[in-house]
């Protein structure tokens, strides 16, 4: 793992949003044992969808990556609250499921969830390589072009 994951994100040009509020009834985030199961992220910036339509009609799978690179920024804050302020905790990004909003026979879901799967090896390092799904929806929640929910393993 990278030695200091806060380090790591500030490095990369990015900061760490406030972890987000759930917009229905559902928590964020649940630890059960050493897994911390963190709920789907959309590209929220300042508590607005950032990146919203069809990726591969009028959105491009590259603006789609950036979306999922949001998610995965939201992910890790939504860890981070997890684990008490501290990142350290993070022993492993175990799977990430990338739900991508898309019409049919769009098939470059993995290029577009890549951008939140870049991230988590960029932060954590090799602790940051994990499992993965990249499938597409017809629509996803607030009109989001990508979602991303995380399964950590916490120490």
């Amino acid at each position: 793992m990278a030695n200091n994951p806060e380090a790591e994100i500030k490095a990369l040009g990015l900061t760490l949003p406030v972890a987000a509020s759930p917009v229905a009834n559902y928590v964020p985030f649940v630890r059960t044992g050493n897994l911390l199961f963190v709920a789907g992220q959309l590209p929220l910036e300042g508590g607005q969808v950032k990146y919203t339509g069809l990726v591969g009609d009028g959105v491009t799978a590259e603006t789609g990556y950036e979306a999922a690179k949001l998610c995965g920024l939201n992910l890790i804050a939504q860890a981070k609250a997890a684990c008490g302020g501290d990142l350290g905790k993070v022993t492993r990004v175990v799977k990430l499921t990338g739900f991508v909003a898309c019409p049919p026979g769009f098939t470059d879901h993995p290029k577009v969830v890549n951008g939140a799967s870049d991230l988590m090896v960029a932060v954590f390092g090799d602790v940051g390589r994990h499992a993965r799904a990249a499938v597409g929806a017809p629509s996803l929640p607030r009109g989001a072009s990508v979602e991303v929910e995380a399964v950590f393993e916490v120490g």
